[in-house]
């Protein structure tokens, strides 16, 4: 797998109260591939989509607003790729920018942060 460049769009993902309800929408008019991703909220299972172009090649997914995105409003969430997440929401937060959320792995490294601009609008 190539090496992600600097600010480049990674990943995007649209999440929504009811993902299963637009699934098919997204498969319909985009050609999309979809696979189901295991998740869970608390106790209860539950399954987000994985999409993937005409190749198998992942280009995003389509998510329920519940377990991790509890609380996300219905939007299309880009992913894009930084070097140093921590020098990307320090610079976020001197530009005006809010720092909604921040994910760490079990290193406790970032693994994600999710930004708004200072318009707004949400990124990661």
């Amino acid at each position: 797998m190539k090496k992600p460049i600097a600010g480049s769009m990674m990943f995007a993902d649209l999440t929504v109260p009811h993902a299963s309800l637009v699934k098919e929408f997204y498969q319909a008019v985009l050609g999309w591939e979809i696979e189901g991703v295991p998740m869970k909220d608390g106790e209860a299972a539950y399954e987000d989509y994985m999409t993937k172009d005409a190749e198998g090649n992942p280009v995003g997914g389509v998510c329920h607003a519940r377990g991790v995105n509890l609380g996300i409003p219905p939007v299309w969430m880009l992913y894009m790729h930084v070097e140093d997440p921590q020098q990307s929401m320090d610079a976020c937060e001197r530009m005006g920018g809010e720092i909604v959320r921040v994910v760490k792995n079990k290193e406790g490294n970032i693994h994600y942060a999710m930004l708004r601009d200072p318009q707004g609008l949400p990124l990661e």
